[in-house]
């Protein structure tokens, strides 16, 4: 048998496993920094099979990484994902995620050392809001990496998903105490300051451009009504389609809530956090994923003619330093999006079993395909090159404390 010939026999005789963690990972839900039952169960696994992994790898207690070779050809990472939302579990698929990115692995190291290529296996925890890559990556988790990959679900096959740039702001209002009715005129009521914060968002609303958002909610609110709040926190989220896109609507909010701060007589702490890139998905490792799903019967589609999947990722920070693949494969029904219950309810179905196992195959396929094709990864490397300078960013590396 030819290499992906093997490749495909190993993904086949890995399935009934692999869908076994998916269920499992799906069953037990976690939140960001959480996640201690999938980063047992994964490595767990992966040292079953022979592979040296580093638990608790990169400063974050439930990330891993295991390295594969090395060998001279090219170093490939592969980004396991497997954090889940509050109250709603697995509505992005993270267990999809986890399962067919194990599964390539472990399919495209059982021929690494014969093909001349190396491999490292990322535990990639908090992608909900924690920056767990950004974290990873700034503690040298990417250091010799070539090119990275990852699959995620969606209600189509997809190209890439259509990511957009974000940033976080907290807004915390400080006013000043006082007795809402023996004397009030002696307070400044952040409470009040927010909420005018909040009024001018939906104002300026109108005003956004088609591709931008602006959202946020109340994190920290007074609990009485008879002490004017000297003490209010918020926090807010800007996306755009690009890095500058994104910026623009982030300056937009920052005067949005230091108007609402100076109309109240209040002040307001504004903490800005590093910006989030959007993926710069490299189009010559899409097309090989394309390729590798048409074989197994799926049509993938570009998000201009199909339809869209909308979200932001800290996948985009991996994709401002290496080349970067992160498509999307169908396994909820049409219409069906990320973050809705129905979505998570699809993929501990049968239908999500399909995605990490076709999701497997097509991943260690596309890895295979860099590690054989000499011409692949310089054009990946070209493409990234212009990708990065034709929306440019600059690349903050996040603190260990950074709030996202």
């Amino acid at each position: 048998m030819s290499v992906r010939e093997r490749v495909a026999a190993r993904v086949e005789e890995l399935g009934p496993m692999l869908i076994s963690v998916s269920r499992d990972i799906h069953r037990h839900p976690e939140t960001m920094f959480e996640e201690h039952h999938a980063h047992d169960l994964l490595t767990g696994i992966l040292a079953d099979r022979g592979l040296d992994v580093v638990r608790s790898a990169h400063g974050l207690a439930t990330a891993f990484r295991a390295d594969v070779g090395p060998g001279p050809g090219p170093t490939v990472a592969v980004c396991l994902e497997y954090d889940a939302l509050e109250e709603i579990g697995h509505a992005c698929g993270h267990n999809v995620i986890a399962a067919a990115g194990l599964g390539a692995a472990l399919a495209a190291a059982s021929v690494v050392s014969e093909v001349g290529g190396a491999l490292r296996i990322l535990g990639t925890p908090a992608e909900e809001g924690g920056n767990g890559k950004g974290l990873m990556a700034a503690d040298g988790a990417l250091e010799g990496v070539d090119a990275a990959v990852m699959v995620h679900p969606g209600d189509r096959d997809l190209t890439h998903m259509t990511t957009l740039a974000a940033c976080a702001v907290w807004a915390t209002y400080h006013g000043r105490a006082s007795h809402s009715a023996a004397s009030p005129w002696q307070g400044r009521n952040a409470l009040d300051a927010a909420v005018l914060g909040y009024t001018n968002v939906g104002a300026m609303r109108q005003q956004l451009a088609p591709d931008q958002r602006v959202h946020g909610t109340f994190m920290e609110v007074p609990k009485r009504s008879n002490v004017i709040p000297e003490r209010v926190t918020a926090r807010w989220v800007a996306r755009g389609r690009t890095a500058t896109s994104m910026a623009d609507a982030r300056d937009k909010l920052v005067a949005c809530l230091e108007a609402g701060a100076l109309a109240a007589r209040c002040e307001v702490d504004l903490e800005v956090t590093a910006g989030m890139s959007q993926v710069l998905d490299s189009g010559p490792l899409v097309e090989r994923w394309v390729a590798n799903s048409a074989r197994l019967g799926r049509t993938v589609g570009d998000p201009e003619q199909v339809g869209h999947v909308y979200g932001s990722t800290d996948m985009g920070l991996v994709s401002r330093l290496v080349p970067s693949l992160h498509p999307v494969i169908k396994l909820a029904p049409e219409g069906v999006s990320i973050h809705e219950r129905e979505f998570a309810t699809a993929a501990g179905s049968e239908t999500g079993d399909r995605a990490v196992l076709d999701g497997a195959l097509a991943l260690a396929l596309t890895i295979v395909d860099v590690w054989t094709d000499p011409e692949l990864l310089p054009a990946a490397h070209r493409a990234h090159l212009r990708d990065c300078a034709a929306d440019p960013m600059e690349v903050v590396m996040p603190e260990p404390h950074t709030r996202a």
